[in-house]
């Protein structure tokens, strides 16, 4: 009999833990709770000077999150790279080089062009703004003029009107200085756009030939089910070689910048 009693007790026990985790399963499996810190990180500026360091606060991380694009769209990364592009493609080899290795060089070569603008505007501006002789208007204004000059020897002068004729402000502009950015930005793009793909179209030439030669010799032969760049790549790759391509291909470049 009390065996039999003490079994009862033990399957309500069971039974009203069981029935305890089932309703309440977050209290019974709950990890005690830890801290939360909290971060007090806006507060009422004090002084005019404090606002003007956080706007310049925002002003500079915005410029660090455009930072990509200017470095892309504002110097000689678009031509290198497209040109670059241009003999992979024209070689007929899309994985060799890698694009890590092509936007590696693009980069490299965008900062030997770029490396006077980049002095000139540490010089200019950097320095004497971090050395606290000219205002934040002043640093940016100094910075922006080498930039507009590398810009403005780079861009044509019909896609430069196209987008100063859209822009309603033709009549308004009588030297360089009265161009806005925002005009010169899209007029230097498409300029570049153009100019690498006149250097592209030179590089195709010679592969080209290549090719037209291997078709033809190949169909003069009668083997019309081998395919003509299983032949014509060796022989373009040996030609590429043998000319120092890859220092013609960024002489070229260098020399179009000047």
């Amino acid at each position: 009999m009390k065996n039999k009693n003490k079994k009862i007790i033990n399957l309500w026990c069971s039974a009203v833990l069981a029935a305890s985790i089932f309703f309440n399963p977050s209290k019974a499996f709950a990890a005690p709770q830890a801290p939360v810190p909290f971060f007090d990180f806006v507060r009422t500026a004090n002084t005019p000077e404090e606002t003007a360091l956080t706007l310049q606060i925002i002003v500079a991380l915005t410029i660090l999150s455009l930072a990509p694009s200017i470095l892309i769209m504002m110097t000689s990364f678009i031509r290198v790279i497209i040109v670059l592009s241009f003999v992979r493609n024209g070689l007929g080899v899309q994985q060799v080089p890698p694009s890590q290795v092509l936007i590696g060089l693009a980069l490299f070569i965008t900062y030997f062009v770029m490396a006077p603008v980049f002095s000139d505007i540490n010089k200019n501006a950097i320095q004497p703004y971090l050395r606290e002789e000219i205002s934040f208007q002043e640093a940016f204004e100094k910075a922006q003029k080498p930039l507009r000059d590398f810009m403005f020897k780079q861009t044509r002068e019909k896609d430069l009107a196209l987008f100063l004729h859209f822009a309603k402000i033709q009549n308004q502009v009588k030297t360089l200085d009265d161009v806005p950015t925002y005009v010169l930005i899209p007029a230097f793009i498409i300029s570049e756009l153009k100019t690498a793909f006149q250097m592209g179209f030179m590089i195709f030439i010679p592969f080209l030939v290549i090719d037209m030669v291997v078709a033809s010799t190949l169909m003069s032969m009668g083997m019309l089910m081998l395919p003509p760049v299983m032949i014509s790549l060796p022989f373009k790759i040996l030609l590429f070689v043998m000319v120092d391509g890859w220092n013609l291909v960024v002489s070229s470049l260098l020399s179009s910048f000047n």
